[in-house]
């Protein structure tokens, strides 16, 4: 008897073939992790760069507690343009604190009006807030929260524009990767298949 079917006949367990390595627990088990990770960084860059970029809409990120409990601090607030004049009361939107400045603030809408000229004004305040903002008027506003997304705010804020673009260009280039890997392997294994055939 051979030393190789001594150690074999010794351990009682013979090895696996590759076709049996590649259906066991631990396969299937690979496999789901990985699509699950792929799939989880696929929605976080949807979510952040391709979806906003796509529906021409800004991400903004909540830095304070005054939309607490629907927006903690942290969330990613997405905001789409809109027409003042289609803006109602309960509507959550994103302005300037004071017109032509980049600082901006993102709360709900609690009161609509209009001074004697008949120009909009807007009363807004945070969910979390007892007191009401100063009146917005109509080119502060940069838009209605389209939607939102808890702790993503963290990410946007820790990458610059061109992160977020060197972002786009690895995640669509690791995708790519992926599914040339799955292709080649798929490839491989029918080449395998068809040899012992």
């Amino acid at each position: 008897m051979s030393a190789v079917n001594r150690e074999a006949v010794v351990s009682g367990r013979r090895r696996a073939s590759p076709q049996e390595e590649r259906t066991g627990v631990m396969w299937w088990l690979g496999q789901i992790v990985s699509w699950l990770i792929l799939l989880s960084v696929l929605a976080v860059a949807a979510v952040m760069i391709v979806v906003p970029r796509v529906g021409g809409a800004t991400a903004y990120t909540v830095l304070t507690g005054s939309m607490e409990p629907g927006m903690p601090p942290g969330s990613l607030a997405v905001v789409r343009p809109v027409d003042p004049a289609h803006l109602r009361t309960g509507d959550v939107i994103t302005y300037q604190l004071r017109s032509g400045e980049p600082a901006v603030v993102t709360h709900r809408i609690v009161g609509v009006g209009a001074t004697t000229r008949g120009e909009l004004r807007f009363t807004t305040r945070g969910d979390a807030n007892s007191a009401e903002d100063p009146p917005v008027q109509p080119e502060q506003i940069r838009g209605r929260l389209w939607y939102q997304m808890p702790w993503l705010g963290y990410v946007n804020t820790a990458l610059t524009g061109s992160q977020r673009q060197w972002l786009s260009v690895a995640i669509a280039a690791g995708l790519f990767g992926y599914a040339a890997l799955m292709l080649g392997s798929a490839w491989r294994e029918r080449r395998e298949r068809s040899r012992q055939s």
